[in-house]
């Protein structure tokens, strides 16, 4: 049984994701969850209750033009090009066997 709860976390997910470990990096990736852990302790510590809560560190805005129907290009001069049609639709070969 692993030594300590970091231990036991890196062990119990590697058996999830059917990995095995050797010991060596057992301790070493129970290290680095403990330092994460570390750092989001102290991150708790701060007082966020002026900042206002993002989903982004930068604000994004939507860069595409407004869902506007507009005039398109003629269905005759589309067809024209297609070597072959038939009910304003184009004929290819067939690809799939």
């Amino acid at each position: 049984m692993p030594e300590d709860k970091g231990q036991f976390d890196v062990a119990y997910v590697a058996h999830l994701a059917r990995l095995q470990l050797t010991d060596a990096e057992m301790t070493q990736f129970s290290s680095q969850l403990q330092n994460i852990l570390s750092y989001v302790t102290k991150l708790n510590e701060l007082d966020v209750s002026n900042v206002e809560p993002t989903a982004h560190a930068v604000p994004l805005t939507n860069v595409l033009r407004k869902d506007e129907a507009r005039p398109s290009i003629d269905r005759e001069r589309v067809l024209a090009n297609a070597p072959e049609t038939a009910r304003d639709l184009f004929i290819m070969p067939k690809i799939v066997e």
